[in-house]
């Protein structure tokens, strides 16, 4: 099988991740590297041995798909160039600065038999994947993803650089339609917001508790998820998960479920219920190599991707709506 010819447009933080896992990926070829900032690219493809390319046309011309890892203003008029030239776009999160923008992606790259896959990374976390087994069905999440001051990524506000991330599992996780949202949030170091708190309810009875911050100085990126009969806590800096389920006594146990026994037995009705304490088994895994890889077949095979344009701009629009209450 001919290997797909892969681009990274743009040499920062992400495209220097994205061009080393391109590199080992084998059934794709890294082509080359382009970004305005030719230090940052020279830097890229001496690390990789790759090609820098002169002009945005030309790693579009030389490839089959390309990495959008630029600054999010500059998603939109990367991305619908490759579309109309009929090349794949992996576009690191957000998809686009506007929902709007978004929309236009997707009508486009329909059109043309394009794939778009968004880098929602945190659906590829191996406490996440170690979830894949279980019954979701969350009814209250709380999420906390904070983090220190970094002067990248200061384009856009703390609402698409970090809340995006807990927005889109959210949205993944509770299959229902947003039916209000409450928000606050201050601009601290930037001139957008830089923590933010957003509490957001569905038609289902659902809420979810988001708050984001990069002005921390602890990072933190947790979810809580509970659910009738269960709690579970995912820790995606330290990729490990944490169960709790109630079972009635003569309930077949599965797995390496123990008796949560320093929180006893609940007396209900006329069977007894015990919680029973989960540590799921966290697989070994690059979130980016997999997200990359489950792009890869995306394109070699016509299936649908992974995290879809789709599912991104749900995302986008949600995220618009929580800014737009806060005011920036």
């Amino acid at each position: 099988m001919e290997k797909i010819k892969v681009s990274v447009i743009g040499a920062g933080h992400l495209g220097s991740i994205h061009a080393k896992l391109w590199k080992s990926t084998s059934n794709a070829e890294l082509a080359g590297i382009f970004d305005i900032d030719k230090e940052k690219a020279l830097h890229v493809a001496r690390d990789n041995d790759i090609k820098i390319f002169n002009t945005i046309d030309d790693a579009i011309f030389s490839s089959d798909a390309v990495t959008i890892a630029a600054p999010t203003s500059l998603h939109y008029e990367i991305a619908i160039k490759c579309i109309e030239n009929k090349v794949h776009c992996f576009i690191e999160k957000p998809i686009t600065a506007s929902y709007s923008e978004a929309e236009e992606l997707i009508a486009n790259a329909k059109n043309n038999d394009v794939i778009l896959q968004v880098g929602h990374v945190e659906r590829f976390n191996p406490a996440l994947i170690a979830l894949r087994d279980y019954n979701l069905d969350p009814m209250f999440i709380e999420a906390h993803r904070l983090s220190q001051f970094k002067p990248r990524a200061i384009d856009v506000s703390v609402i698409l650089d970090l809340m995006i991330h807990d927005i889109d599992i959210m949205l993944w996780l509770i299959k229902s339609k947003v039916s209000k949202i409450d928000a606050n949030g201050v601009a601290v170091l930037t001139n957008t917001t830089d923590i933010a708190n957003a509490r957001i309810t569905f038609d289902n009875g659902a809420v979810a508790n988001l708050t984001a911050s990069r002005i921390s100085a602890n990072p933190m990126r947790k979810m809580r998820i509970f659910q009738p009969n269960a709690y579970i806590s995912m820790d995606f800096g330290r990729q490990d998960v944490e169960v709790f389920r109630i079972l009635d006594d003569d309930d077949k146990i599965e797995g390496n479920a123990v008796p949560a026994s320093m929180l006893g037995t609940i007396e209900a009705g006329i069977h007894n219920k015990k919680i029973y304490y989960e540590k799921p088994e966290v697989p070994e895994i690059n979130a980016i190599a997999e997200e990359q890889r489950s792009f890869i077949e995306a394109v070699a095979n016509g299936s649908p991707a992974a995290v879809s344009a789709e599912e991104a701009a749900e995302a986008l629009r949600i995220a618009e709506m929580i800014s737009e209450q806060i005011g920036k």
